[in-house]
């Protein structure tokens, strides 16, 4: 797993970020979801890494990365200081301008950098997420029992982490242990097991529902876009394509969007990794012609 791949831990102003790099040719940075760490790209990164320099870091909370004291408002765990960390690590690297490609948190990590660093960022690929604001807008009955771990994890600590501390298989791999390989399970179980991740994966969520859902809201209020092209993929076994018309979402986000559903449920790169990669292989080639 990784055979190619150079592992790295970087210092950014805010956390040490854990990552591996690999490939040649121009950036891409793949950012995982929850409650997994970059090992969650092993199927897909070195395919890529034949044409592109693959980056796959854990966001700061996450996998081995640093796990920052939290504050009242929960600004560390924001989308904003996880992208930040992202920017600079990959500055650290000596990428100005790349790509991401973010799934679940990750994604919501990746669309906040397109947002605030709109000129580093080529192209943004978003994996079964539509922005966070909109789901919170949307809220109804659907979307509260199929992602009811929302408003779970974003109840005050300590309840949230008691409650999963007890046995974290039971919460965390309720989808199934067989979406995953054994190997990659092993390095999530490592990580999800740690108190300490489990803390920053529940604040993580507290600032999803408090300063990331008001930061989205001052960009739609400021009329605020993503600059650059978007793709949007999502699995059709998961809840987002009954619940939101996923590209039409996006658009109100972005003038450039394309994308459509992988025959897979949420974990699309691990589930579906050929269909993954015949998707955002065009799209990177497009993006990065320019």
């Amino acid at each position: 797993m990784f055979e190619n791949f150079t592992h790295r831990q970087i210092e950014t102003s805010g956390a040490t970020i854990n990552l591996r790099h690999g490939g040649n040719g121009p950036p891409v940075l793949l950012l995982h979801g929850h409650p997994q760490t970059h090992v969650m790209w092993h199927k897909v990164a070195p395919k890529l890494a034949e044409s592109y320099t693959i980056v796959c870091a854990d966001l700061r909370g996450y996998g081995d990365s640093a796990k920052p004291p939290t504050t009242p408002d929960h600004e560390p765990y924001s989308k904003r200081a996880m992208a930040r960390d992202q920017v600079e690590a990959m500055r650290a690297l000596g990428f100005e301008r790349f790509a991401v490609v973010g799934h679940d948190r990750g994604g919501r990590c990746a669309y906040r950098m397109a947002l605030d660093h709109p000129d580093r960022i080529v192209a943004l690929s978003v994996l079964d997420i539509i922005p966070t604001a909109e789901h919170f807008q949307r809220t109804d009955m659907a979307f509260a029992m199929g992602y009811w771990h929302w408003f779970f994890l974003a109840q005050p600590h300590p309840i949230p982490e008691r409650l999963i501390a007890s046995d974290p298989d039971v919460f965390y791999l309720r989808r199934g242990r067989s979406l995953f390989d054994e190997a990659a399970l092993a390095e999530y179980r490592r990580c999800y097991t740690n108190p300490e991740t489990i803390h920053a994966m529940c604040e993580d969520y507290r600032a999803g529902a408090t300063i990331d859902m008001r930061l989205d809201e001052e960009d739609q209020k400021a009329g605020r876009r993503i600059a650059c092209p978007v793709q949007a993929l999502w699995g059709l076994k998961n809840g987002l394509e009954r619940w939101y018309d996923v590209l039409a979402v996006w658009r109100d986000w972005a003038d450039r969007v394309e994308g459509h559903g992988i025959d897979c449920g949420h974990y699309l790169a691990e589930e579906a990794p050929e269909e993954t990669l015949a998707a955002l292989e065009p799209f990177l080639a497009r993006a990065f012609k320019g």
